[in-house]
C-alpha cells in the first residue's frame, strides 16, 4: 500500500552537482530525485518503509549564481584508518595548505519545491508496522518541525527548511510554460550490488514546472 504525502522545501542555495563535472561543481537545473528522497528520509526514515518521489514542483524562477569555495584534493587513505586503529602513529586528518584549493561551482539561487511523494512498506518492517502509523509519526514530525538531521540541497553548507504542504493543488513558477527539456538528469543511485553501486539517470522534462517522476524510463 501506497501512502503520499507532499513537502514545501525552500532555501537560499543549491548545488544538484552534475556527475559529468568532476573537478568545477555545476548544478542541475532543478531538484534530483535522489536529492528529494534524502531529504525526506532526513525528516523521518524508517528500515520498514522506503520514499518514492512522485513530483517535484519548481515554486521559483531557475537562477544560478557562481561563487568559489574551499575543498580539498584528498582524502584520508583507508590504509591509515587502519593502521590507526592497530595501534599506529598515522595522522587522520588533513591539514597542510597544498591539499587545500579554490574551486568555482555554479549553483542555484533562492529555490522553493514541494515534493510530492509515497512510501511503501519494505520487508524489514516489523508487526505492529503499518502505512497509517508512519503517515501519523511523518505528519506529526513535519508540523513539528522536526528532524533526525537538518536536511540540505545537495551540499551540507546548503541547508534546506521544510514544513507540510497542504495545498491542494500546487502552483509553480512555470504554469503558463507547457514544456522545457532538461535532458540527462540523475535519478538515483542502483544499491543492489553493494560492490557495485552505480548511477540511474532518466530524460527529465519539465512540464509547467512539473518534473513528473511517475513512470519515467529509468537508464542504468
Amino acid at each position: 500500500m501506497a501512502v503520499g504525502v507532499k513537502v514545501r522545501v525552500w532555501g537560499d542555495y543549491a548545488l544538484f552537482s552534475r556527475p559529468e563535472l568532476k573537478v568545477e561543481r555545476y548544478s542541475y537545473d532543478v531538484m534530483t530525485p535522489s536529492a528529494a528522497r534524502g531529504i525526506l528520509e532526513a525528516i523521518y526514515w524508517h528500515p520498514g518503509m522506503k520514499w518514492v518521489i512522485d513530483k517535484i514542483y519548481v515554486r521559483n524562477p531557475i537562477k544560478f549564481t557562481s561563487v568559489r569555495r574551499n575543498e580539498v584534493k584528498s582524502k584520508i587513505s583507508r590504509s591509515n584508518v587502519l593502521a590507526a586503529y592497530n595501534g599506529a602513529d598515522k595522522p587522520l586528518y588533513i591539514s597542510s595548505k597544498e591539499e587545500i584549493v579554490q574551486r568555482a561551482s555554479m549553483i542555484l539561487t533562492n529555490v522553493e519545491y514541494v515534493i510530492e511523494a509515497h512510501f511503501e512498506m519494505t520487508e524489514k518492517a516489523n508487526a505492529t508496522d503499518n502505512p497509517g502509523k508512519f503517515k501519523d509519526i511523518m505528519m506529526r514530525r513535519l508540523r513539528r518541525g522536526e528532524c533526525y538531521h537538518m536536511p540540505y540541497f545537495g551540499c551540507r553548507e546548503f541547508p534546506a527548511n521544510f514544513a507540510l504542504c497542504e495545498e491542494e493543488e500546487v502552483k509553480t513558477v512555470y504554469d503558463n510554460v507547457p514544456e522545457k527539456n532538461l535532458g540527462l538528469m540523475l535519478y538515483d543511485m542502483d544499491y543492489t550490488d553493494i560492490e557495485n553501486i552505480s548511477p540511474m539517470f532518466f530524460r527529465a522534462v519539465l512540464k509547467q514546472g512539473v518534473l513528473d517522476l511517475r513512470n519515467c524510463e529509468v537508464i542504468r
